[in-house]
């Protein structure tokens, strides 16, 4: 009974249906789904239900029913067709493809099916696009890092993947052509550091090499809320901050490198009153006590970095005229800032060192005498302005700010020491009870002697003063320092042993003290430094240089200070090391000119019998035992105006010495010194740049650059190694980049690229001429690695060059290293390019003798090479291999052919074999039966 009603209900709303009742229709159905267990009405009615669903735009629920009529008949097309239309609507495309997909497999002929399918398959690509698009990307997660409720993780993906997008040319367009920059002000707002970081750093990738966005994205921030957010105390926020302004800076000064798109460079003013302005708010930084000591650094480092010229030839040096005149009374400021008295500003341990670093590359960047006398003008009006008798406070910032120019441009520190007035109040303050006085005195007088003749001067007049300070002070802080002061004036001489200006055995008294407080932990870091500061003078002397190498804890506590926030010690660190290598500049003493000085009594240097090589390697060792290569590595990586230039050379120095010994190349490599070696090849000074060079040579030259130079690192060391085959370095120099430029070229073609594009080619051929074995040798072994390359083939190949004559008469030398590069190159050569076979015949008459004396050679490798060579001839060209036969060589080939291939000779035999296959192929010869 049921199952009729059920079967009259369908029926009911069939009717209900055709008259567009689709409500009366849909309960009618439901009725009957009640009533029947058949399972083909039930498929019927979820079906109809379905329908109805669909005129009722009640998708969800037609998606349901069609579903439930396709769990009993999973053909039923009418059902699919119908959950198709429902998963349109609801925009699940992908679902609703695979219903039609199916729908069209059952019926194909049916035209709404594929029209359908491809109506879906337009729309699921344009959703993809937009799905995928960069607007959309960038609008999905500006709406998770602005939604408060967004969970924690999903927020640090978004403004991960923003910080990326940011770096990314298209990425960086679309979302400062999307109001991104707004967004990103709003990030700011949020004053949550995680986000503000993610806003800066991506505001730092859009302004990367991109002017027209750069001024843009000024304008909008504005420099002021740039300064404020670099003035935070949070180390990472103000590193984010001024690596921010230094992109907006290399934008707009042109100095990022990358070429600008289009047509961009025409929408943008000109940019120095921008460029003026940033300066002007760094400026106004260093003086603010709203200004924390991190931002403050990065302040001046962006000053060091920006304002002086880095090429002296360029003759604009305005910048520099513009901080001295606007500026300079600031910087000075910062320098005679004493942390122990209430009015300091806030600062770190590299504050002061970095400003006086900035007095020293502005002072070094001025063009004539008028410019560095105003300098100084400067200079002197505001250390007399300070000085006032009523106000001991003004009297140590005047000695501080001296204290600091000496640390900076020594000569004009010079000239202000000889002003009326400070010598006197150095030495009053040197007897005062506040002990914030007498450190800062003391701090000057041990920096004012850093010349001999200075240090002479204060020798006569403050020896006797450093000494009742040392006896009666209590104050370790002040000890220290007046122990630093006695052992700079105690190593005055240099390295000279004959120039003692101490009693014997007093520097290393000094030297073992200072040794003693390096240990002390619990003495601060700041009066720790000092103690390595007396060092560096104390270990010109070779009984202190061999003690301190001896004494691990002490060694070892001075790389741990190296590896500390406070970066004022590098160039002490440096210092003691070169001294301890003896990789400082020795002046050759010519005998007879010793003579001469010795008869007209003269003083002639000395040289301290610990100074010798094998003391010298000795020490060297005890170094590289110790860590020294990670400390090193540790301090290149500092980035900061204090890892100067001239620190930069005595790194260099130092690495170069550690890198003598090949035993001890694989250390450094496994401490990371030949990634450190690179940045120092590439910057700083001219000396500097080839003693790193000629390191990384050394490195390069013996261990597997997939290892010592990891990724594209490898790439980075060509060019150093390049620079080093200039003639006017020595032998040596250029004999160890050639075994280096061998190593990397045998690696891959990418970097036989990399060489070639360097333009080494043309040396690497000058030293194949050398008169010099070595350098010839080693030169032709580079040159067998290059051949390989397309494009110095090509060079070979070109007409109306001695290349190839080269090259063949380099195989006929006697030396037989000389002999396998060479013929190793021609073999090479010969087998690529059959052009270059007959052009061997071409280029001398002797080109046949000379082949025959490879084939014959002893050496087997040689021997393999000269059968190679042959080989290539006689393939290359039926004519040429007509006249190889008619002459001795195949006899020669015979010969050898014929013998017994033992395991050291298969090659040779096998060789010889197949040159004689290749002629019987031509018919020359016959075999015999």
């Amino acid at each position: 009974m049921t199952e009729v009603e059920a079967a009259q209900l369908k029926e009911e709303g069939n009717r209900h249906f055709q008259l567009q009742d689709y409500k009366a229709a849909m309960k009618s159905y439901s009725q009957a789904l009640k009533l029947t267990k058949d399972k083909a009405l039930l498929a019927t009615l979820y079906r109809n239900r379905a329908a109805c669903g669909l005129k009722m735009e009640s998708y969800a629920q037609a998606a349901s029913d069609a579903s439930r009529a396709i769990d009993i008949d999973s053909r039923d097309i009418k059902a699919l067709y119908r959950r198709c239309q429902a998963l349109e609507h609801l925009g699940k495309l992908d679902q609703a493809f695979k219903d039609v997909q199916r729908c069209a497999t059952l019926e194909p002929w049916n035209h709404s099916f594929q029209e359908m399918l491809r109506r879906l398959n337009t729309s699921i690509q344009e959703k993809l696009r937009v799905q995928f698009s960069t607007d959309s990307r960038v609008q999905k997660m500006f709406e998770i890092l602005l939604d408060e409720n967004s969970e924690a993780d999903k927020r640090e993906k978004a403004a991960n993947n923003l910080i990326v997008l940011g770096r990314e040319e298209a990425g960086a367009e679309r979302i400062f052509q999307n109001n991104g920059v707004a967004l990103l002000l709003q990030l700011l707002d949020t004053k949550r550091p995680e986000l503000v970081l993610a806003a800066i750093r991506t505001l730092s990738g859009m302004c990367s090499g991109h002017r027209a966005r750069a001024t843009a994205i000024l304008h909008a921030v504005r420099i002021d809320r740039i300064c404020s957010l670099m003035a935070v105390e949070d180390k990472e926020m103000s590193l984010a901050v001024c690596n921010l302004l230094q992109t907006i800076i290399d934008s707009l000064s042109g100095e990022d490198k990358r070429e600008h798109r289009g047509k961009e460079e025409a929408l943008v003013l000109d940019t120095k009153k921008d460029l003026k302005q940033i300066t002007s708010h760094l400026l106004d930084m260093l003086v603010s006590k709203k200004v924390s000591g991190q931002g403050r650094d990065q302040a001046l480092n962006l000053l060091n970095k920006n304002v002086p010229r880095k090429d002296l030839a360029i003759h604009d040096n305005s910048r520099t005229i513009y901080v001295v005149d606007n500026g300079l009374r600031k910087i000075l400021k910062v320098v005679g800032q004493v942390p122990d008295l209430p009015s300091c500003l806030p600062l770190t341990e590299n504050t002061r060192m970095l400003a006086s670093i900035l007095i020293s590359k502005l002072y070094d960047d001025l063009r004539c005498d008028p410019e560095r006398d105003h300098f100084r003008k400067i200079c002197e009006e505001y250390i007399t302005g300070k000085f006032d008798p009523q106000d001991m406070d003004k009297n140590v910032n005047a000695i501080q700010t001296v204290s600091g120019i000496l640390q900076g441009p020594f000569d004009l520190g010079n000239q202000l020491l000889g002003m009326k007035g400070v010598m006197e109040v150095m030495v009053a303050l040197c007897g005062s009870e506040r002990e914030a006085d007498q450190l800062v005195a003391v701090e000057a007088l041990i920096h004012a002697s850093t010349k001999l003749s200075r240090a002479t001067f204060i020798i006569t007049n403050g020896v006797s003063l450093l000494k009742e300070i040392y006896k009666t002070t209590k104050n370790e802080k002040i000890k220290i320092r007046t122990l630093v002061g006695l052992c700079k004036l105690g190593s005055a001489g240099g390295t000279d042993y004959g120039l003692r200006q101490f009693a014997e055995g007093s520097t290393e008294k000094l030297a073992k003290q200072c040794r003693k407080w390096l240990c002390n932990t619990t003495i601060d870091t700041r009066t720790r430094r000092w103690a390595v500061e007396g060092l560096a003078y104390l270990t010109l002397d070779a009984d202190v240089k061999d003690d301190f190498v001896q004494d691990i804890p002490a060694l070892q506590a001075m790389f741990e200070l190296a590896k500390t926030s406070d970066k004022t010690i590098l160039y002490s660190v440096a210092t003691t090391l070169v001294n301890c290598t003896n990789s400082y500049d020795v002046k050759e003493l010519i005998p007879e000119l010793v003579q001469l000085a010795k008869f007209s009594k003269q003083h002639v240097p000395e040289e301290h019998p610990k100074d010798k090589k094998d003391f010298v390697d000795i020490r060297v060792k005890r170094l590289l035992k110790t860590g020294v290569v990670s400390a090193l590595a540790c301090m290149v990586k500092a980035d900061s105006a204090v890892l100067t230039d001239q620190t930069k050379e005595l790194l260099a120095r130092v690495f170069l010495a550690l890198c003598d010994n090949p035993k001890d190349r694989g250390t450094i490599v496994a401490q990371g010194g030949g990634k450190a070696l690179i940045p120092l090849a590439l910057e700083g000074t001219d000396v500097g740049k080839v003693k790193a060079a000629h390191a990384l040579a050394k490195i390069a030259a013996v261990s597997n650059p997939d290892i010592a130079f990891p990724g594209e690192r490898v790439y980075e060391v060509v060019r150093p190694l390049v620079s080093l085959l200039d003639t006017q370095r020595d032998g040596l120099q250029n004999y160890e980049a050639l075994l280096g430029l061998t190593n990397l070229s045998g690696r891959s073609d990418k970097l036989r690229q990399k060489i070639f594009k360097e333009k080494a080619l043309p040396d690497i051929e000058n030293y194949m001429f050398e008169n010099h074995d070595q350098l010839r040798q080693a030169a032709t072994e580079c040159m067998c690695n290059m051949v390989v390359n397309k494009e110095v083939q090509e060079r070979f190949l070109a007409d109306g060059n001695d290349r190839l004559k080269l090259v063949v008469l380099l195989c006929g030398e006697d030396d037989d290293k000389l002999q396998s590069a060479a013929a190793g190159a021609l073999a090479m050569l010969t087998a690529a390019h059959k052009k270059l076979c007959l052009k061997m015949t071409q280029v001398t008459p002797q080109w046949l003798e000379i082949l025959q004396r490879l084939c014959l050679h002893d050496q087997l490798s040689v021997q393999h090479r000269g059968l190679v060579i042959a080989y290539n001839l006689l393939v290359a060209d039926a004519e040429l291999a007509k006249k190889l036969v008619e002459s001795e060589l195949l006899e020669i080939l015979t010969v050898v052919g014929k013998q017994e291939p033992d395991e050291k000779k298969a090659a040779v035999v096998q060789t010889a074999r197949e040159c004689l296959i290749k002629c019987m192929d031509y018919g020359f010869i016959k075999p015999v039966s």
